[in-house]
């Protein structure tokens, strides 16, 4: 509570009258012209400079808005004392019949009447014109600068000591050749220009100057027209013609027009090239050229007045007065009226040229450029990758092929027996019918119907034997890893068909109960029966080595999902619990004869077909083989 008491205790003044002092302040800054305002807070920092700058035609018409802008930025840049710079305009040089310029006079003379300027800029030639012809009376002893302002319009008889010319030449032949230069095949030019005295006096000087291309170049005059008529002319020009803006600040009818929006508007109407030679007329509608330069006449405008301000002596400052600069020309311009750039003189320079798309979006494309190298290495990578891999993916299938080669010929060792009882029995039939048939031809008359039988039944028991071979050699063949649509159900019957008279030799009893589906599979016929044969003789081996009375081997089929199974169960003892995680391990066996590799390849078969196999117990006993692959889509 006593920081708040001491708080409050700081006010010095009551919010009324903090309020009133505020708005006091605000309607004195407003009141104040801006020249004024900046002046008098200068001036608390020392000195201030007063400056006039007289406009010919308003403080916002092109070309002299941009010198007399420029001119400004330059005085406040290097001034070292504060500057009040006022500025007035002389609008009546805009009109056919200019009014008297006493009331503007007089309005000028109250004004500085107890407070001359220090030093007079004059933009243009009317400017110029008005301060010579009444500094008099106005500021007699004031220095003058008469800038921007072409040189035949300078009254030289009445320029005193302490004035100072930054005139610029107008080359109105150089402009003409440019545009001969540029577009040879011209051969007229309207030449839009206002009917202000300025501007008449123009008309006349241009005629002047380019009589000597009168026989090469029509001039149409608009300064008769309004400028509406000058509008619909300019859009209907006929082949081989173009426009040369002049100076449009009042038509043929009175019309006052602002430079810059007139010249926009004949732009957009337009059907042949502008040209210009006026700078600020540049960027916005005009092809280019040979033109003035702002910054030339600026520069020296505002070095003599900082001269001036500083105590040099005016007489001492002399110019020459200004030319054309280098020529330089808008980019968008010449492409739209099919102008080469090869036509441009020597040492032209092109602007505003639109950037292609390496410029625009380099850093962009850069760093795109660089994501796809870096992709494109890492894809490199990774086909190089890949190869590698579908070459080990090869070698490894040849090599699995080899080994279940040479698994399958152990495996078919072990069906000598089975294969000798499947030969003998179709041979000893062929046998005993052929001998039969022999006796029967010895006789006086055969009975030739029981002959047809007997040849019937030798050709059953051939077949019988042929298929016999053929699923031996089929067994046998060394043959590369081949995926191919099979039916599973066939494959797995012609696989137990090997092993069953082995099965019956055994007195195992080998059943098989195929799924009543067809279940088609992608996968090797071959190898998927060595599978089959193994885990069989495998499920054989485990009953035989039992002495119960139920001594059986089933196979089934069955589809469960997107899957086909293949179940291989046994009476045998099953397998040990701490075996069932390994049995699929190359060189484990739990045979006293055995290698270990059967299962191991038969896992390495079945995981090629994208499927799988594993092993568990059942509950009733002996062991339960599942293999599970994948149905063909």
């Amino acid at each position: 509570m006593e920081l708040s008491g001491r708080m409050s205790s700081v006010s010095v003044r009551p919010w009324p009258a903090v309020a009133a002092w505020l708005c006091l302040s605000l309607f004195v800054a407003f009141c104040l012209p801006p020249g004024r305002a900046g002046a008098v807070e200068r001036s608390q920092r020392g000195e201030f400079k007063r400056v006039l700058v007289l406009h010919s035609f308003g403080r916002d018409f092109r070309p002299w808005s941009e010198y007399a802008r420029d001119i400004k930025a330059g005085l406040e840049r290097q001034s070292p004392w504060p500057l009040d710079i006022q500025e007035h305009a002389l609008l009546t040089a805009r009109f056919n019949n200019p009014g008297p310029e006493a009331p503007f006079v007089d309005y000028l003379h109250s004004l500085y009447q107890g407070e001359k300027p220090d030093i007079v800029l004059s933009i243009g030639a009317p400017a110029a014109r008005f301060a010579q012809k009444y500094r008099a009376r106005l500021f007699p002893d004031t220095p003058l600068i008469l800038s921007a302002v072409e040189h035949r319009l300078i009254n030289r008889d009445d320029l005193r000591d302490n004035d100072v010319v930054v005139a610029i030449r107008n080359d109105f032949v150089a402009a003409f050749d440019n545009i001969l230069r540029l577009l040879p095949d011209t051969k007229s030019v309207a030449i839009v220009i206002g009917a202000s005295p300025l501007e008449k006096f123009w008309m006349e000087e241009v005629k002047r100057e380019l009589k000597p291309l009168g026989d090469r170049l029509e001039l149409v005059w608009y300064s008769d027209l309004s400028f509406e008529d000058i509008l619909k002319r300019a859009s209907t020009l006929p082949p081989h013609t173009v426009l040369f803006w002049g100076l449009m600040s009042v038509d043929a009818v009175g019309v006052v027009h602002e430079s810059d929006i007139a010249l926009r508007s004949l732009h957009a109407v337009a059907n042949a090239p502008i040209f210009s030679y006026q700078e600020p007329f540049f960027g916005d509608s005009t092809v280019g050229g040979p033109m003035h330069l702002v910054s030339e006449t600026t520069s020296r405008t505002v070095s003599a007045a900082i001269g001036i301000l500083g105590g040099a002596d005016p007489a001492s400052i002399k110019y020459e007065p200004l030319g054309f600069g280098a020529p330089k020309y808008d980019w968008r311009e010449l492409r739209r009226w099919g102008i080469s750039e090869s036509r441009l003189p020597p040492g032209s320079a092109i602007v505003f040229r639109e950037p292609n798309v390496w410029q625009r979006y380099r850093w962009q494309m850069v760093l795109i450029t660089a994501v796809f190298l870096v992709q494109a290495g890492l894809i490199s990578g990774l086909l190089h990758e890949g190869r590698g891999r579908r070459v080990a993916e090869v070698e490894s299938r040849q090599r699995l092929a080899e080994l279940a080669h040479v698994n399958r010929y152990s495996t078919v060792g072990e069906l000598t027996t089975s294969i000798a009882h499947e030969l003998n029995q179709p041979l000893g039939s062929i046998l005993t019918n052929a001998e039969t048939a022999e006796l029967m031809l010895k006789g006086n008359s055969p009975d030739l119907h029981e002959l047809s039988q007997i040849l019937a039944d030798i050709r059953r028991d051939d077949l019988r034997a042929s298929e016999v071979i053929r699923r031996l050699r089929a067994v046998l063949r060394k043959t590369p890893f081949e995926v191919k649509d099979i039916e599973l159900n066939d494959t797995v019957r012609e696989a137990i068909g090997l092993v069953g008279a082995v099965a019956h030799g055994r007195r195992i009893a080998l059943t098989y109960m195929p799924v009543l589906m067809d279940l088609h599979v992608k996968g090797d016929p071959v190898q998927l029966q060595q599978v089959i044969l193994n885990l069989i003789i495998n499920a054989m081996d485990a009953v035989s080595e039992t002495d119960g009375e139920k001594r059986e081997v089933s196979v089934a089929t069955l589809r469960a999902g997107h899957h086909a199974e293949i179940r291989i169960t046994d009476t045998g003892a099953g397998i040990a619990a701490p075996d069932l995680a390994n049995v699929f391990d190359p060189f484990f066996t739990t045979k006293p004869e055995g290698m270990g590799m059967g299962l191991a390849i038969a896992k390495t078969i079945v995981e090629a077909h994208h499927g799988t196999i594993s092993a568990s117990n059942q509950l009733a006993g002996g062991a339960l083989f599942t293999i599970r692959l994948p149905i063909a889509r």
